[in-house]
């Protein structure tokens, strides 16, 4: 009868296995506008003929066309941003 020893955990040696190692740095990142959100507030502004059109709550930017000219709308703060 062989008799094999409980391993405690998931470890495993440095071959590329569990570790306290803390990984290769990817992902963590928050995203667009460090992970927050514009609020309730604000405008969606075409960015071709600069229209401006009052965001309705629920309602991306990005899926309003312009009245004028029907391009994309974009939201204001957004817009700000890229010319600064």
């Amino acid at each position: 009868m062989i008799i094999r020893k409980k391993r405690k955990g998931n470890k495993m040696n440095n071959s590329g296995g569990f570790g306290g190692g803390r990984g290769l740095g990817k992902g963590g990142g928050r995203g667009r506008n460090s992970g927050g959100s514009f609020g309730t507030g604000g405008n969606c502004v075409c960015a071709k003929c600069g229209e401006k059109v009052p965001h309705e709550r629920g309602v991306k930017c990005t899926n309003i066309k312009c009245p004028s000219c029907g391009h994309t709308m974009v939201r204001e703060e957004l817009l700000n941003k890229k010319e600064t």
